[in-house]
């Protein structure tokens, strides 16, 4: 299966060109960094793009003070990390291993000779990609969550990081590798902690201030002004930011859980054009943000977007959860939809102890040798139940139809037919959960008979809610709450809804196909309509 950026080793070394170094050499200033120098520090703003001319620069366990990895930087090489396309912050240290010269470029500086040369930003944006891979398959990383299998809370910031490509290290309470990092710390190391370098302990963690941390979640100038606000981060607002970026436009891309969206949430999509192999939803989105982030489009996350108000001018003033305000000229709607949350009693007491809405590596991590129950009859239900198959002793996928036919594509239900591992029970249904501080077990209804099953973790994956309450008067709405589009907006694009600047994509606009694919396409294609609008006399 197709995976962000390519292997590590085999990229490291690649060269820029000539006339590539001379670009950054016009363009930067020489720094030198005698031996020990720490060039950057967790959490720092990455600033700079830094080309190493002659010495050494090594990754630094910030604990320990001691090298992280054997590799290092050396002449020819350059010390960035992917956040330098969205002006984030560095997530590990770094220090001269011996005298250094290097070049620094500011990072405005930086982008606008990427902008310019792409050979060179391809290689750039390559080999970011192909570190950031590592440093998620390695947990390289200053972020260290102690705890998360008995925190909520914390469990809440693994799934935050996970899911928005942030590397992490996890270590169990009461695990050697836990001790060590919170004594280094001054941490209690008997209890739940979220620790950001040496120096940092996090309390009340929470996504946001985690996001605020690693520059994720940027400060917006109060009434800043944008081209357009692409309201959601999944295939369809993602794929509006590439393109809006690709058109010269100043975009902002705002979401508030993770980039990626529900198909972020699924571990592999094989019916994706131009991934014979499949991709997971997540490793396609990000992609996507990549390539966003490399036109010039911001994303900030997790913010919610509380209001929208349509101004006398004609142009739009968004209000966040946290206060701040952004106008635009104009709006794309691309919130999506959300798993529906089942009238069953205690449900929310065990949502991230047991009850989860996505099937990725960090809930897999609970349900290895266990039984696991999937609610949901579509393709999301049943690539979950493929991917959790591998690590679950059984997966039960309970259907409330008599057949799969109607919701999930053939090539799935058949593989679902066929594993041994799945069972596929139609007409049931769960309709109670049980357990103290983690859900322990299940009451299965079927044929009209209950049955108690003992799990550790259910999946609902039922229903789809749009995302539109936040909407309030601005658009037209259909009888479920889907945005009206096209001709039943009465507006002349097809993705153009009823009030004039506003637009809608994916999965939330009324009669769309529901597959990714036909989200990206949708997010694609709006960006015309966006340009038109704002092109025309008002």
């Amino acid at each position: 299966m197709e995976k962000i950026g390519q292997d590590l080793m085999a990229l490291q070394r690649i060269p820029l060109a000539a006339s590539h170094i001379a670009a950054i050499r016009k363009a930067g200033a020489e720094v030198r960094y005698p031996a020990g120098a720490v060039l950057v520090r967790p959490g720092d703003a990455v600033e700079n793009f830094v080309y190493v001319e002659e010495g050494e620069i090594e990754v630094v366990n910030a604990f320990t003070g001691e090298r992280l990895i054997a590799a290092t930087l050396g002449p020819t090489q350059f010390m960035a990390e992917i956040a330098f396309l969205a002006g984030g912050s560095w997530s590990m240290a770094f220090r001269a291993a011996r005298d250094t010269i290097v070049i620094q470029v500011p990072r405005a500086e930086m982008l606008k000779l990427m902008a310019h040369v792409p050979e060179m930003s391809d290689i750039i944006i390559t080999v970011l990609a192909a570190r950031r891979r590592k440093q998620l398959e390695m947990g390289f990383s200053s972020l260290v969550l102690i705890g998360e299998e008995s925190d909520r809370d914390i469990r809440r910031i693994a799934e935050f990081a996970g899911r928005n490509r942030v590397p992490y290290a996890a270590h169990a309470l009461g695990s050697a590798a836990a001790r060590a990092v919170a004594l280094s710390c001054s941490a209690d190391p008997d209890r739940p902690a979220v620790i950001f370098g040496k120096d940092m302990i996090i309390t009340d963690p929470t996504p946001e201030k985690i996001a605020r941390l690693i520059g994720l979640n940027q400060d917006l100038i109060n009434d800043e002004a944008v081209d357009v606000l692409i309201v959601g981060g999944g295939p369809a607002g993602v794929a509006a930011g590439v393109y809006a970026g690709a058109e010269g436009l100043s975009a902002l891309v705002v979401e508030d859980i993770a980039i990626g969206g529900q198909a972020g949430t699924s571990s592999r999509v094989e019916n994706y054009m131009g991934f014979p192999t499949g991709i997971s939803g997540a490793d396609l989105v990000w992609r996507g943000q990549v390539q966003a982030m490399k036109f010039g489009t911001r994303f900030a996350m997790p913010l919610r977007v509380e209001a929208v108000e349509k101004l006398d001018s004609g142009s739009f003033c968004a209000t966040f959860n946290n206060g701040k305000r952004v106008r635009s000229s104009a709006v794309v709607i691309a919130t999506g939809v959300q798993y529906r949350r089942l009238p069953i009693d205690r449900l929310a007491d065990f949502e991230g102890a047991g009850i989860y809405y996505s099937a990725t590596e960090n809930e897999a991590r609970f349900c290895r040798d266990a039984e696991v129950i999937i609610l949901g009859g579509g393709n999301s239900a049943g690539q979950a139940a493929m991917f959790l198959s591998r690590v679950a002793a059984r997966v039960r996928l309970l259907v409330r139809g008599d057949s799969l036919a109607a919701s999930m594509s053939s090539y799935l239900s058949t593989r679902l037919e066929a594993d041994p591992a799945i069972t596929i029970d139609y007409g049931a249904q769960v309709v109670a959960v049980h357990g103290d501080e983690r859900m322990e077990a299940v009451t299965i209804l079927r044929a009209g008979a209950e049955e108690k099953v003992d799990t550790c973790a259910m999946f609902v994956m039922v229903g789809a809610v749009p995302n539109t309450a936040w909407l309030a008067d601005l658009v037209r709405l259909d009888d479920k709450g889907f945005v009206l589009t096209g001709v039943d907006a009465r507006a002349a694009s097809p993705y153009a809804a009823s009030c004039p600047g506003v637009f809608a994509v994916g999965d939330v606009r009324a009669g769309s196909s529901k597959r990714v694919a036909a989200s990206v396409g949708e997010g694609s294609v709006v960006i015309s309509g966006v340009w038109n609008h704002l092109n025309s006399p008002r």
